[in-house]
């Protein structure tokens, strides 16, 4: 099994912000724009308020008639749904080639981070938190079970008209990724292949808590490579820096996939039905 780190949602690239951390906690994870997508902001349902917090955080800049890339679609209620709908994710271009490259397919996991920082409500207007810091924050997971690309789909496909990665411009990478129904990692697990983390906990937050960088990350210890082959993107090992328990690095500020090989990392799996354990 092989671990992806899946960067996914608002950033100050894409979106122009970072997605919010709501008064009480909840992750709303904001899909990046995308003109080409048939699907708008206003489409998805992500609860009262959300079309003014959009507006506001983005300072009109977008807004619910806005076109989503709503990719991955994980969560069943946020559109109407077709028979045979599955939580997926598509990827393309050099980011589909690297996950080609490493070999991902069936039985490896995206595990979904972005750039959150709080909001409040402030003379009835939403607003980042004064003070507050962006950091990288786990907000869902996908284990995978079909890899299909879209130049192949068949008609027992059709459920996937909708998805962004439909509506693109021929790309022959571009591909699509299943998901699973439930949980195969190898542990005694009844958990479901798929979902998000509903709320920000320290568990889910990859950013150090000291760092003002959101991208000077924190994870356990076993993640040093020590001899073993990297997380992909973070060869250079001047990344990378043991602290008693933890293991420090300087994440790449490029790419959007970061893949880990388990069969090096076996404490990943206890640290990945961990993390969905939490979630549920």
């Amino acid at each position: 099994m092989k671990i992806i780190l899946s960067r996914k949602g608002f950033d100050s690239s894409a979106g122009g912000c970072p997605s919010p951390i709501l008064p009480d906690g909840r992750l709303l994870t904001l899909p990046i724009p995308d003109n080409q997508s048939d699907i708008r902001y206003g489409n998805i349902d992500f609860g009262d308020d959300y079309g003014a917090l959009l507006s506001h955080l983005t300072r009109g800049r977008m807004n619910r008639a806005s076109r989503a890339h709503l990719d991955p679609d994980l969560v069943p209620g946020h559109l109407p749904r077709p028979i045979g709908w599955r939580p997926v994710l598509g990827q393309s271009g050099a980011a589909q080639g690297h996950l080609r490259k490493q070999n991902v397919g069936e039985g490896d996991l995206f595990l979904y981070f972005a750039l959150f920082r709080p909001v409040e409500k402030h003379q009835r207007r939403w607003r980042f938190v004064p003070g507050s810091r962006p950091r990288h924050i786990l907000w869902g997971w996908m284990q995978i079970a079909e890899v299909l690309q879209v130049d192949e789909l068949q008609s027992e496909h059709r459920w996937l008209s909708y998805h962004p990665h439909l509506q693109m411009s021929a790309d022959p990478n571009n591909t699509l990724y299943i998901a699973r129904e439930t949980l195969s990692i190898g542990l005694d697990e009844q958990l479901p292949g798929s979902g998000v983390f509903t709320h920000s906990a320290p568990l889910l937050q990859l950013t150090a808590e000291e760092s003002v960088n959101p991208s000077q990350w924190q994870l356990p210890a076993w993640f040093y490579p020590d001899q073993r082959p990297p997380l992909t993107y973070h060869q250079k090992m001047e990344r990378w820096n043991l602290d008693g328990d933890r293991c420090l690095l300087q994440c790449a500020a490029r790419g959007q996939e970061f893949v880990l090989d388990c069969d090096h990392y076996p404490e990943s799996r206890e640290w990945c039905r961990q993390l969905i354990t939490h979630s549920l």
